[in-house]
């Protein structure tokens, strides 16, 4: 209804001339013969309400086939869309509807070439980021059994070279995983405390050598979740626990767990820098470093918004609270699932 109130607007000025017309005939037929006009006034009235009716109704017949013909032609501007909204089409359109059909042709042509290369950028990365792991490992290897042949500060920073690449591959892979069509998680049972553990395991030499106190309060709690995404969640924070630590005191890392009736809660908690309370809202988006110093200038910033993206694909909820100076506390709540079914 309203749109074709619309549609009667857009015509009004057309039916007014017409009332103009009759009103003439009507003046000029009252001055020729007034028995005349009172006898035909009522025939002139009913006439005038059926040309109106027909008017607009085949005025908005024909534009609402004209509208559906264009909006089947935007979301497919192919030649048989074409044509059909040619065919409905006054001349004075027709030209104007060739250029745009052109036009939308060029652009989508531009859009499919960009599509391709950017699947295969990405396809590249992937594939680069796949094969970096081979030398990764091999280090990895080195590391673990000739360690006693290194001197202990060259062991250390190949420890850091090694774990900060594995965190960069690690970023990209997710972000790759994130952004895709289709998402691979598996949800299952996951212990909370092994999954802790496995990445306090994986950082053990950088904790070493920045004499690191953990402590660790994790009862032996099962989430419904999927592992690969929680380690990776769990590590993306705990690495900023260690990039960020405070050197003046010795650096701590308390992580506990608890129950509650309707969520678990994994809370990890530092002694560190901290970030200021202004940096709070919006630390979880996308290249956000904050204003923290000499510490953050090498930051990328993806680490938290990585870490946010996986929570909310797995249902999870992240609450991140600091006082500057005094140290950052991340807590991730996980719903507890009754039925798994």
């Amino acid at each position: 209804m309203k749109c074709n109130l619309k549609r009667w607007k857009r015509y009004l000025p057309w039916l007014m001339v017409l009332a103009c017309i009759d009103g003439f005939a009507a003046f000029m037929l009252w001055i020729a013969d007034i028995q005349a006009f009172h006898a035909m006034t009522l025939v002139m009235i009913l006439v005038t309400l059926l040309i109106y009716a027909v008017v607009l109704g085949t005025v908005s017949y024909r534009d609402m086939k004209k509208e559906k013909a264009f909006l089947n032609y935007l979301s497919n501007p192919d030649s048989y869309h074409e044509t059909e909204l040619l065919r409905v089409s006054s001349d004075a359109e027709k030209e104007m509807i060739l250029l745009l059909g052109q036009t939308l042709r060029n652009k989508q042509e531009s859009l499919d070439r960009l599509k391709i290369q950017v699947d295969d950028y990405e396809e590249y990365i992937e594939t680069w980021a796949h094969e970096i792991k081979t030398p990764i490992s091999l280090l990895t290897f080195l590391l673990d059994n000739r360690r006693k042949e290194l001197p202990e500060n060259i062991g250390y920073k190949l420890d850091y070279v090694r774990n900060s690449m594995q965190e960069s591959i690690n970023q990209i892979l997710y972000y790759a995983r994130l952004k895709g069509d289709r998402k691979d998680y598996l949800f299952e049972p996951v212990s909370l405390r092994d999954s802790v553990e496995e990445v306090i395991y994986d950082y053990q030499p950088l904790f070493e050598e920045k004499e690191f106190q953990i402590c660790l309060e994790i009862p032996d709690y099962n989430v419904y979740t999927d592992r690969r995404g929680i380690l990776f969640l769990i590590s993306q924070i705990i690495s900023n626990s260690i990039k960020y630590c405070s050197m003046e005191e010795s650096p701590r890392l308390l992580i506990l767990a608890d129950q509650t009736e309707t969520q678990y809660l994994l809370k990890i908690k530092d002694n560190g820098i901290g970030v200021r309370k202004c940096d709070l809202p919006y630390l979880f988006e996308k290249g956000f470093t904050g204003d923290t110093g000499d510490s953050r200038k090498k930051a990328t910033g993806m680490g938290l918004y990585l870490a946010k993206e996986i929570a909310d694909d797995l249902n999870l909820t992240l609450d991140a609270a600091s006082k500057w100076g005094e140290g950052f506390e991340m807590n991730i709540f996980f719903p507890i699932v009754s039925d798994k079914r």
